[in-house]
């Protein structure tokens, strides 16, 4: 991983800081090339922390979750300003940072100042229920660490054991068929003994939503209204008009059906009506954008909505 340096290294810090905000509900694979970039643009934490948000988000587009992006700028001129380029040492210090919470706060804890801690993820809670062949439910892992930490923490190498861990669920013990042949736990894995390996799927929920989303265009002008006040449910960012129950559409007889397609965003799937009309007035909130050329930061949601309008000009 791009993100792993020496213990000494001064990009340590910047390098974890980065990566977990990247990781937070996004697969390694996809954050790899972000965060190359990442590195190239914005080389340390004091760069990063005087960058605009502007930048930072255009940086981030297409990565999703754009609260993170924020989160990160905030937490890193903090730890700037505030804490002359240190990570506290207290779990609660961290998490008073934007953007972290028990998990982060743990991991950069282990990662950072070698805390004897873990952050449990659905990896590391595979591999301890499997080792004493417990369904993931019928286990409280925070206290199965605690009263474990004897023989966890005993070799002062807690920021190596608490990534270790992680990896060998992502690798090894995965879900459907764990590589028990590769495995060198064998021998005292209860799971492996019984031959009767408890694997938990764990449904992903997806919340159906459905939208009606309003354009403003500029006919003339190849123009569509946006604004950031909106929050759309999902995004922070510029976005539309939008109506989310379809007895409020009585009110809008004006406007034109164009389309309906559905997007998959996070654990929301989106059914989405799209509606539109031609005008030169727009409400107070709302600005004007270029439907083929912007310089301002768009998420590539709105993008595909300029999609869907752009052949209407």
């Amino acid at each position: 991983m791009p993100w792993r340096v020496g213990k000494n290294s001064p990009k340590k810090l910047y390098y974890r800081l980065l990566s977990e905000f990247m990781l937070q509900q996004t697969q390694v694979n996809t954050v790899v090339p972000y965060f190359k970039k990442f590195k190239t643009e914005l080389p340390d934490l004091r760069s990063l922390a005087n960058c605009t948000e502007g930048k930072i988000l255009k940086m981030w587009e297409g990565l999703g979750y754009y609260r993170r992006a924020k989160n990160l700028l905030a937490t890193s001129k903090i730890l700037v300003k505030e804490k002359k380029n240190k990570l506290p040492k207290d779990l609660n210090e961290i998490k008073k940072l934007p953007g972290i919470g028990e998990y982060t706060g743990n991991i950069m804890l282990a990662l950072i100042h070698n805390k004897p801690t873990i952050a449990i993820d659905g990896n590391v809670k595979r591999v301890f229920s499997r080792i004493i062949n417990k369904f993931e439910s019928e286990v409280n892992f925070g206290l199965l660490i605690e009263e474990n930490k004897k023989n966890l923490f005993n070799t002062g190498r807690n920021s190596d054991l608490a990534e270790a861990i992680m990896e060998f669920g992502a690798l090894i013990c995965v879900p459907k068929t764990p590589k028990c042949f590769k495995c060198n736990l064998t021998s005292f894995c209860k799971s492996f003994k019984t031959k009767k390996f408890n694997k938990i799927k764990e449904k992903k929920i997806f919340l159906k939503k459905d939208y009606d989303i309003f354009c403003y265009l500029n006919k003339e002008k190849k123009q569509i209204a946006l604004t950031k006040k909106n929050k759309l449910g999902f995004l922070d960012t510029f976005n539309l008009p939008e109506i989310k129950h379809a007895k409020e559409r009585k009110n809008h007889k004006s406007w034109k059906f164009l389309c309906n397609y559905k997007n998959l965003i996070s654990n929301k799937k989106l059914n989405i009506n799209l509606y539109y009309k031609f005008s030169k007035k727009i409400p107070g909130e709302f600005n004007w954008y270029s439907i083929r050329r912007n310089k301002d930061f768009i998420p590539t949601f709105t993008k595909k909505i300029f999609r869907e309008v752009s052949h209407l000009y």
